[in-house]
């Protein structure tokens, strides 16, 4: 125990001494047990043995110093949140206030040294954190800081400090050739920029500066000075117009012979660099917005944020990938003696995107890829490297970096790299599943009124955790299953993304391994409580392809062990029953089918009866055909006869049926600009053609008339099922093919490939389940507004009107003999044009026709002057 306990300890006072000391102390209420007294007594006379009785004044002193010794700073309280959350350019921002308002230069190196751990090579921190050594006393540390930012920095205005940082250090005459260096130093690493023009134009004035003695240095500073104009007119800088002029007159003072002939040499290279400058404008302006406001004296510090991937970030994305390929284009035109500095410039532009981009993988792989091209892999790796620090789960820069280092032979990194990978999404999952069950927690009860908190994992997919996050006896059963969908798709989502990780793994370990190695790693996904049922797919596919020697067997091993945790997914039962029919397994796939079919709901059982169908009509006899068909139509009462007929014969997606005798190869080639009302009622009487083939129950939930039903963009309502045969819901132009219902695609037959050949499993496989992922896609498309779907579906319907109705054909021959006054001059001439009559002559008093009148026709009689004729 602590003094401070104990301390505290010695001074509660028993219920008896409060009852002395204060008079209004009402009886035994709220006086404590007497072995609650013994206890505390015993306490007392414990602390009193061991001589840590304190004066009231000391212990007064220690209860005032207590808490301010405790109570952290709110620089430490900062500092804690940004090590749990580092990527908030505000809360870094605010760090930096507190630790320059309180001066400590300890706790500034802390808080730019953190700051630069998570934002590296951002220059306006760089330049901040040097300013508080530029002291006499302090420029050692201020020379290790420059050495570690100039080393990989490419941005301007840091080389600028740098400079103006040389300059003040060496000012003596006999340390002009260090600032010489430093200049072409400087220059060689950012001279390409077009920011950079300030830095060329001090150059410059730092050469004039130059004192000089004798004839030969004289022409030696002339020739350097030429060299650097030469340079800087050839390079599109924001000042290169301002250049060219004191290029102009430096050459005129010194020969105007020989400056006629070298300004009509770098003639085409200035122009070309005016004209590039004008392009680069154009593109930059958007990637680099002017920075806010700074709440404080320091000058804001520009940090990227984390992507949200909102239209304007695509957007700025966007803007960067075509300034990127832009300056890969070679703007400038440099011929390949200058490849040296072409290459030169990219990098520095790729170095700056990083920078400003730090959070998107993809800008971070196009500089990979290009840097590679080039012939740099050993830059290109350190590319990747950088990249993934910057963005630990990317997908695209773990899996380019392990093909990377594959190709290279190094088995061990990219054993360890995917490894690490893992580890890190699957915190991410546990984190996400954490906040996914206390959501559900939030709301979820059982009979006695007591929250239930599920700790059961997503285990076995979205179906079975929301089987176990919510209690049977939750009366808020119905609310809970309506929030939790979006989170648990989420969780849904990632744990695939996890799984093709590990599929990844696998491809790897077997084709830079061996088939030893592959299994070994997929026993680790197999312990693995995220492992998705894709990985179980995806192993015994390579068996099956790469072991020749059983690798049928091993794969129906492995689908067994994978249905019986993933028992309940209708997709991984599929895919084993796909992979059973491909090798022509009929036994175990009629037996799969059997054991499996009374396991699911027949809202979710319908994917296997249609595959299975698919099946036994294209391989097995008509009277199995003919039982399976009876077995499906007791299952499905509702299907209209004619479905399954027409499902019976049809062929590699042609329906002969649903084409000729159905009418929809006619449908498809009917304008869809409906004029006429013969076309109207002919539409008619097919849409009730085409819906009594349906049964009453297949029919979409009847409304009043007054309202019609809410637009399916506004609230997809689930398990609603359209007709077989019904109308397209929405009107087509007329090059656009009509859509097809959800069912209708179910029975329109195979898709245009063989069943049964284990050569074609994996191209039949990703089209397998297109009646499964149809809600998906429907997802994807493009849907209206909120507002305008709500809006849509408080229209009244088409049935409520009463009103009379037009001729279509009239109403548009009416229109289009009308005679529309117009708001101008030009109107439609007569039958008979009359003679141009000669413009009347003005009289000086203001006599003769007075000027046209514009203004809006008033009718016959109207306006002033009896109105116009028209």
């Amino acid at each position: 125990m602590s003094e401070e306990q104990q301390d505290s300890i010695v001074n509660i006072e028993t219920p008896t001494e409060i009852a002395t000391n204060d008079t209004e102390y009402i009886g035994d209420k709220t006086q404590p047990t007497e072995e609650i007294l013994n206890a505390l007594n015993a306490l007392n006379q414990t602390t009193a043995q061991n001589g840590h009785e304190q004066s009231p004044a000391q212990q007064g002193n220690v209860k005032q110093d207590t808490p301010s010794q405790e109570a952290p700073s709110e620089w430490h309280v900062l500092r804690e949140k940004l090590r749990e959350q580092p990527h908030d350019p505000d809360g870094w921002n605010k760090l930096v206030d507190l630790a320059e308002t309180r001066g400590e230069i300890e706790q500034i190196k802390q808080t730019y040294e953190a700051l630069l751990e998570v934002y590296p090579n951002t220059s306006s921190a760089q330049i901040a954190y040097l300013n508080h050594f530029l002291s006499p006393g302090l420029f050692p540390y201020a020379e290790e800081l420059f050495r570690r930012f100039l080393r990989s920095s490419p941005l301007v205005d840091l080389w600028k400090f740098y400079l103006t940082y040389v300059r003040r250090v060496n000012t003596s005459p006999a340390s002009r050739e260090a600032v010489s260096k430093a200049y072409e130093f400087a220059l060689s690493r950012i001279g390409q920029d077009k920011d950079s023009g300030d830095i060329w134009g001090d150059y410059i004035q730092f050469l004039k500066a130059g004192e000089t003695t004798t004839t030969w240095e004289e022409q030696q500073k002339m020739d350097s000075l030429r060299k650097v104009y030469h340079r800087a007119v050839q390079i599109p800088l924001e000042n290169v117009e301002r250049l060219w002029s004191e290029l102009e007159t430096f050459e005129n003072s010194l020969n105007k012979i020989t400056a006629k002939k070298f300004m009509s040499d770098l003639s085409p290279s200035y122009m070309q660099a005016r004209t590039v400058l004008r392009q680069l404008q154009r593109h930059l302006g958007p990637l680099f917005p002017p920075p806010p406001a700074s709440s404080s004296t320091r000058p804001h510090l520009y940090l990227p944020p984390t992507p949200t991937f909102n239209a304007a970030e695509r957007a700025l994305v966007g803007a960067w990938k075509t300034y990127l390929k832009w300056e890969e284009s070679n703007p400038l035109e440099f011929e390949d003696k200058d490849k040296a500095t072409l290459i030169s410039r990219i990098q520095g532009v790729y170095r700056k995107a990083a920078i400003r981009m730090r959070f998107y993988a993809e800008i971070w792989y196009m500089a990979f890829v290009w840097t590679n091209s080039m012939g740099k892999p050993e830059e290109a790796l350190n590319i990747l490297k950088s990249g993934m620090e910057a963005n630990p789960t990317s997908f695209l820069l773990h899996f380019a970096y392990c093909e990377l280092q594959e190709s290279r032979k190094e088995h061990a990194e990219v054993t360890a790299t995917f490894d690490k990978f893992l580890d890190i999404l699957r915190a991410e999952l546990d984190e996400l599943e954490i906040r996914v069950n206390s959501a559900n927690s939030s709301f979820t009860s059982d009979g006695s009124g007591r929250v239930v908190h599920t700790g059961a994992p997503a285990g076995n997919g979205s179906g079975s955790l929301e089987a176990g996050t919510i209690s049977n006896n939750s009366s808020f059963a119905t609310q809970a299953c309506d929030e939790k969908p979006p989170k648990v798709k989420e969780l849904s989502d990632r744990r695939q993304e996890y799984g093709v990780v590990w599929i990844m793994y696998i491809r790897f370990a077997r084709r830079a391994l061996d088939l030893k190695a592959f299994r070994s790693v997929f026993a680790k996904a197999r312990r693995d409580r995220w492992t998705p049922w894709e990985v179980y797919e995806a192993a015994a596919l390579m068996e099956y392809h790469c072991n020749k020697d059983g690798g049928t067997g091993v794969a129906s091993r492995i689908f067994e062990k994978g249905l019986e945790t993933y028992g309940d997914e209708i997709e991984f039962v599929l895919r084993y029953l796909g992979f059973l029919i491909s090798v022509n397994d009929e036994n175990n796939a009629r037996a799969l089918f059997e054991r499996v079919i009374t396991a699911f709901s027949p809202e979710r059982a319908r994917p296997l009866w249609e595959r299975w169908a698919r099946y036994e009509y294209q391989y097995g006899d008509l009277e199995a055909a003919q039982k399976l068909e009876k077995r499906i139509a007791e299952v499905y009462p509702s299907d209209p006869p004619i479905k399954r007929f027409a499902q019976r014969h049809t062929y590699l997606g042609t329906d002969a049926i649903a084409a000729r005798d159905l009418g929809f190869a006619m449908a498809a080639r009917q304008p869809a600009a409906l004029g006429s009302t013969s076309t109207l009622n002919s539409i008619e009487k097919r849409t009730d053609s085409l819906f009594s083939l349906t049964s009453a129950s297949h029919m979409p939930t009847s409304q009043p008339p007054v309202k019609r039903t809410s637009s399916p963009d506004y609230k997809r309502r689930e398990g609603s099922a359209r007709p077989d045969f019904g109308p397209p819901s929405k009107r087509q132009r007329p090059s656009s093919p009509p859509p097809r219902d959800r069912d209708r695609e179910r029975w329109e037959g195979p898709p245009r490939r063989r069943f049964g050949s284990p050569a074609g499993w994996e191209r039949e496989r990703d089209r397998e389940l297109q009646h499964v992922k149809k809600d998906r896609e429907d997802d994807k498309a493009s849907t209206l507004p909120t507002v305008i779907s709500w809006f849509v579906g408080q229209l009244p319907s088409p049935a409520s009107f009463d009103g009379p109705v037009f001729r279509t054909d009239d109403l548009m021959m009416l229109l289009r003999n009308a005679v529309i006054p117009s708001a101008t001059r030009r109107a439609t001439p007569p039958p008979t044009p009359l003679p141009p009559v000669p413009p009347p002559v003005r009289t000086s008093a203001g006599g003769g026709r007075p000027p046209p009148d514009y203004g809006p026709y008033q009718g016959p009689g109207g306006g002033t002057r009896g109105g116009r004729r028209y």
